[in-house]
Order: C-alpha cells, then structure tokens, then sequence
C-alpha cells in the first residue's frame, strides 16, 4: 500500500474508531438514566451492556463469515445498515416506554460494530508493520475515546434539562401520585426520540459514504503452513494447523479480551453510580467517564511517542497490566475522601478513573500479539477476538449482582481475578504457540 492510500485509509478507519465511541461509549449516562425513567434496579440497569456487547458474541463469527463474503468495504456498509437500525428502534421504546425495545434497539447496535469491529481492528493491525500495530491502534483509540468523552455530555446536553435535579429529587422522595410519576417519566424517556432518530439518519449516510469511498480492500497472505516445521524460541516444532483452536495463543487472546474488556467497560459505565452512592448528583456525574477517558487518551499519546522505538509493545503490556492490578486494589481497599476538579469523594473513585490510563494500551497489546501468522485465517481470528468483546456484557451483570448485595464499592472486587489473568497473557500466555509439549521434536 503506498503513503496516499495508507493515510487515506487511517483517515476513514479514524472515522469509524470515532462512531464506535459515540455509539457504544453514551451507555454510561443511558445506564443511570434508564434507570430513572424506566424504573430499574442497578442489576436490571446493566443489561443495557448486556443487551449492547452480547451482540458481539452470537454475532462475531456470522460478521467473519460476511467479510469472507463480501469483502470489507462492503462489510463495512452493512454494519453501519446495523446500527442505522439499531438507533431508529429507540424511537418506538420511547413512545411506548419499553425496556425490552430499548434492548433490541442496543442488540441491534451491537451487531453493527461486532461487524465493523470485526473488519476494522484487523485492518490497523495489517495494513502496516505488526510492530507498530499497537501505536496504529493507539491512534484509533484517541478518536475513540475523545467520542466517548463528547457522548455522554452531548447526550446530557440534549436531553436534561437545567431543572432535572429537583424533578429527580421529586421521583426519588416517592410524594408523587402514580399518575404524576408516570407524566414525568413519560416525558423524560420521550427526550431521546429526536437525537436517536437523527443519529439513525448519520449513520446510514456514513456507511454509504464509506462504501463509495477510495477506502482499498486489504487481502491477508496465503497461510502457506499447513504441515511445517516451526522455530519458536530457538525450539523446532512440528505443527499441524487445521483451524483456529490450533493457535493457543489466539484463544488465551480472546479471553484476555474477555477480560480486559470486562474492566474497562466497569470502569466507565459504572462510575456514574458509584458516585451518585458519594452523594453526587447525575448532572455533576456525568463527568465522571469523561474523566476516565481522558486518562485512557494520555495512555494512547504516550503508546504514539513511545512504542515501538522506546518501548516494546509487549513491555507496555506488562507494565499496564501490572499497574491496573495495583489500581483495582486501590479502588476496593483505599479510604480517604478528597477534593479534585470540584468534586468531594472518595479516592476510590479516582483510582477506578485512572484504571483508563492503562486500559490504554492493554486492548492494543492483546490484539497483534494474538492474530500474528494466521494468514488467510486472520479475519475469523479476528471474530474469536471480537467475540471476547462480549466481556462487556458479563462483568457489568456481575458487578451489578454484587453491588445489589453488598454494596457498589464491594463490586470491584470483579476487577482483581480479571488483571490477574491479563498479567499472565502479557508475561506468559501470549508465547504459548502450541497445546502440547510433546510437539517438539
């Protein structure tokens, strides 16, 4: 590919990275709002990740499969088809104020970025130098992140209003009638009608816009090792591959993706509640994630200046690794309260929003390490990983669980067993190229 083509190319993929982060990032205010509105507990809350990142797990192969298909671009036009559709249906959940219909219309989204996911992480990691792929993929996570940090205040900005804290104090406080109750709630859930149903209009455009754009399809290598003689870590082994479960690597990789994935979507999505348990109230809280994203973001310019001329990919990954273990332990054991950018709260709540910083370059260490030499079996590689993305389904639940029982801070818990495992990958996991030791020859 020649300089014109792969700047063109990083310019639509950067695109794309930023519609994921409009679309997927708004559910850490829809989470407390929906709560609100509709009426749930924290647990039932929660299955607005649930019914958003499930999607990634019954969809991601079925998205290989389509790539294989029809190529990327046009791969490409059908996801953002996906979530065309997927914003629409917010405007029947709204009119009849239905949970169950917000959650198609969220599983609806979901599949349309399992199939752009599924077609755009590979595409940074191939259409340069693995080495640097991480640092491409740093790139991609600024623009991100900085949608993530726009989506929940764009969000706050169209649909509260000035007035809502005492109309929230007035639902909290139970002194309503239920007709006046459901007045109120009725108007508050209709608000996402109009920005839901101009969102769907933009994301039709831009899928058809990407279709027809000079983006060039990337074809993979012929996977020519079939039967071979390979030589990792100074070690000749024989190896047979026949399908994706032949690479271990790839496997440990999806669920380090499971995992990481998990962390960071508790560490945004959350953080909202847990600072409404502080005693901050939501039109102050919603902050909160775009606090965290800022740190996500500085971890992704220091992966830019950084990787690969100063530091490894793979040494970034244990380091960020290790420093979101002893983070998650800050979160669940520090106890000091403290005041910072105007708000007064625990420190827990700054180090859950610091847990962005090395969230960073995590995602973007798993993904080469784990896709390396598959060959023409790269794109459904990429599926296996994209299905770890369901991840964001699982842990917020848990998290939920926990936090219905044992209180929102005791939730974090869920964080340490998950850094545990993604230190293992970064030290360990990822070199481990074969099943069985009895390969070597």
């Amino acid at each position: 590919m020649n300089r014109k083509a792969f700047y063109i190319s990083m310019g639509i993929l950067a695109v794309m990275y930023f519609v994921f982060g409009l679309v997927s990032w708004v559910n850490a205010i829809l989470i407390p709002y929906f709560r609100i509105a509709l009426e749930l507990t924290h647990f039932q809350s929660y299955f607005v990740t649930f019914a958003f990142y499930i999607a990634y797990f019954v969809m991601a192969i079925p998205s290989g499969l389509l790539l294989n298909k029809v190529g990327y671009k046009k791969g490409i036009m059908y996801g953002f088809l996906f979530l065309s559709l997927g914003a629409l249906i917010f405007v029947p959940a709204a009119l009849a104020r239905q949970y169950a219909i917000f959650l198609a219309g969220l599983y609806c989204l979901g599949t349309g970025l399992a199939i752009l996911q599924t077609a755009a992480n590979p595409y940074v990691t191939i259409i340069g130098p693995i080495d640097s792929a991480a640092q491409r993929m740093s790139v991609m996570g600024i623009f991100n992140k900085s949608a993530g940090i726009i989506a929940p205040l764009l969000f706050a900005a169209v649909v509260f209003k000035s007035t809502d804290s005492s109309t929230f104090a007035l639902l909290e406080a139970g002194t309503l009638s239920e007709a006046e109750k459901n007045m109120i709630l009725q108007e508050l859930i209709r608000r996402v009608i109009m920005p839901y149903a101009i969102l769907a209009v933009l994301l039709l455009l831009t899928g058809i816009g990407i279709r027809y754009s000079v983006l060039p399809e990337i074809e993979e290598k012929e996977d020519e090792i079939k039967e071979t003689t390979a030589s990792v870590a100074g070690t000749s082994m024989k190896t047979s591959r026949k399908s994706l479960l032949d690479y271990p690597y790839l496997i440990f990789g999806a669920i380090a993706i499971f995992v990481h994935v998990g962390t960071q979507v508790v560490a945004i999505d959350t953080i909202i509640n847990y600072a409404g348990s502080m005693g901050i109230g939501l039109l102050d809280a919603k902050f909160f994630p775009s606090y965290t994203l800022i740190c996500t973001i500085i971890g992704y310019l220091l992966g830019i200046l950084l990787i690969p001329r100063f530091v490894s990919q793979k040494a970034a990954l244990k380091f960020c690794t290790t420093l979101g273990l002893f983070l998650s332990l800050g979160i669940v054991l520090a106890n000091h309260t403290v005041t910072l950018f105007g708000h007064t709260a625990d420190i827990s709540i700054w180090f859950l929003a610091s847990i962005g910083f090395p969230n960073a370059l995590i995602y973007a260490g798993i993904w080469p390490l784990s896709i390396h030499n598959l060959g023409k079996l790269t794109k459904t590689g990429s599926s296996l990983l994209i299905m770890g993305l369901s991840g964001n389904a699982i842990l917020p639940l848990i998290y939920g669980a926990i936090g219905d029982h044992h209180g929102l801070r005791a939730g974090y818990w869920v964080l340490i067993p998950c850094f545990l495992y993604l230190m293992w990958f970064a030290f360990h996991g990822h070199t481990v190229h074969f099943w069985k030791r009895e390969k070597r020859l």
